[in-house]
């Protein structure tokens, strides 16, 4: 078996916590892993890492590489050059695998779900596997316990070993018919989890997408990992569901047997944590006095609620999201004005990761920038230089081993040392210990474009 990790998208309804560049997938929501960590984990259960296969847009393709390499020793990760949607994604990724000379069953799963009973899950997909080997394209549903309207819907029919024919799909219903969907009783959540033998895939984009499989057979993996952007620019931007199973006849459901939310809005995040009392959760620093179900999050402040009932509040270094919970799948619109208004709290947090460590921008203004630089233990920055910037760069703990042209110096706390433009440079830590700096940008133009790499560690410099 093949696995397909889904690891793109944005997580707009998670903002302010997740951001255009660092989305939900790669959070780790109350937990020491990812979401992203955690998907890879449970397919492992099932699949050889060998044969599992993320693939993302080119934005996430570091960050996803260095996530999924604590847990294997070389992570295949795809890379959109740009976003068109799960269709052409999952068409990129069923090529790759038949390049490799292999026409096994293929699991694709999202990469945002929670699914805490791995067996139960396990044991799911065993019971797909035997239906996508007699030639059906699978779906896995759940089973409605609530008259959700965020959700598509499927419809079950007739019986089958280990599932059923399904009958049509749905787009996600209003208030009223999705009451009628869960009275009904033959209705499903679609989780977003299909799988199929990689042929069956194929005939069904040949006879159902037919613009999607002629550009597909353009796809040559057998050389290069690499997806050309001159190919992938010409795929139509369209969801599997679109482009085939509202069409497809063969199409079999499994109902999923372990628990799952994929975790697509705040009231979700809420819903799958445990409550005090009064129904209140709480995360980092927060006090509530008088709260009823409510939700407070706190990621560097005090976040303080008095007389709350079912209202969500969520802080961050940047931003504070305060809501009601029936109205957490409209955050959304908040994420989309400020993408509109290009105010970039939409895209970026203040404290970003890199495979290095991470920095925190304390202070911008114009012309000048100031970040706070950590690097983690025998972590190194690129050999870089920028064309538009000059960088001041003070040692505040650890030692800093730093690269200016063809020279090398050791920085002790408090000495310092300046970056002019267009000149070479990298940043080291050779050390146990962390190392932290303050960074002092001035230029006209201080954006994280502005880095031309030259050699890199984490295999960031394109050829």
């Amino acid at each position: 078996m093949h696995g397909i990790i889904l690891a793109g998208g944005s997580g707009s309804r998670l903002w302010p916590l997740s951001r255009e560049l660092y989305p939900k997938q790669l959070l780790k929501l109350n937990s020491k892993k990812s979401l992203l960590e955690k998907t890879f984990l449970r397919l492992l259960d099932l699949i050889d890492e060998k044969n599992i296969i993320s693939i993302t847009n080119q934005k996430h393709a570091t960050d996803v590489k260095t996530q999924l390499s604590s847990l294997a020793q070389n992570p295949v990760v795809l890379s959109e050059p740009v976003a068109k949607n799960t269709a052409p994604a999952i068409a990129a990724a069923v090529k790759y695998i038949l390049d490799k000379g292999k026409d096994d069953v293929i699991i694709v799963v999202p990469s945002d779900h929670i699914i805490n009973d791995v067996k139960a899950f396990s044991k799911t997909v065993k019971e797909g596997e035997k239906l996508a080997k007699e030639g059906y394209i699978v779906t896995f549903g759940i089973k409605p316990d609530s008259a959700q309207t965020g959700y598509g819907y499927i419809k079950a029919k007739k019986p089958l070993e280990g599932g059923f024919k399904v009958d049509e799909f749905k787009e996600k219903p209003d208030e009223k018919t999705a009451q009628k969907y869960l009275e009904d009783g033959n209705y499903y959540w679609n989780s977003g989890i299909f799988m199929f033998k990689a042929s069956t895939f194929v005939e069904a984009l040949e006879h159902y997408a037919k613009e999607i499989y002629d550009i597909y057979g353009e796809f040559d993996f057998t050389q290069d990992e690499n997806i050309p952007y001159a190919i992938f620019n010409k795929m139509p931007s369209i969801s599997i569901d679109y482009a085939l199973m509202e069409h497809v006849k063969n199409i079999a459901l499994v109902p999923l047997a372990s628990d799952w939310n994929d975790l697509g809005c705040w009231e979700a995040i809420y819903d799958t944590n445990k409550k005090d009392e009064n129904g209140n959760v709480r995360f980092g620093n927060t006090l509530e006095v008088g709260c009823k179900n409510s939700m407070l999050y706190g990621s560097d402040r005090l976040v303080a609620g008095v007389g709350l009932e079912d209202v969500l509040i969520v802080e961050t270094s940047d931003a504070v999201l305060a809501c009601k919970k029936d109205c957490a799948q409209d955050v959304k619109k908040v994420f989309d004005k400020l993408k509109e208004i290009k105010d970039d709290t939409f895209k970026i947090h203040r404290t970003v990761y890199r495979p290095w460590g991470y920095y925190t921008v304390l202070n911008q203004g114009e012309g000048y920038l100031t970040k706070m630089i950590c690097v983690f233990k025998k972590g190194q920055l690129s050999l870089q230089s920028h064309n538009h910037r000059s960088e001041h760069w003070v040692v505040l703990s650890g030692t800093a081993r730093v690269t200016l042209d063809e020279k090398t110096f050791m920085l002790k706390p408090g000495q310092s040392i300046d970056i002019p433009v267009k000149v070479k440079h990298s940043l080291a830590n050779p050390y146990e210990e962390e190392l932290k700096i303050m960074e002092v940008q001035r230029g006209d133009k201080l954006v994280e474009e502005d880095i031309i790499r030259y050699k890199d560690i984490y295999g960031r410099v394109k050829a």
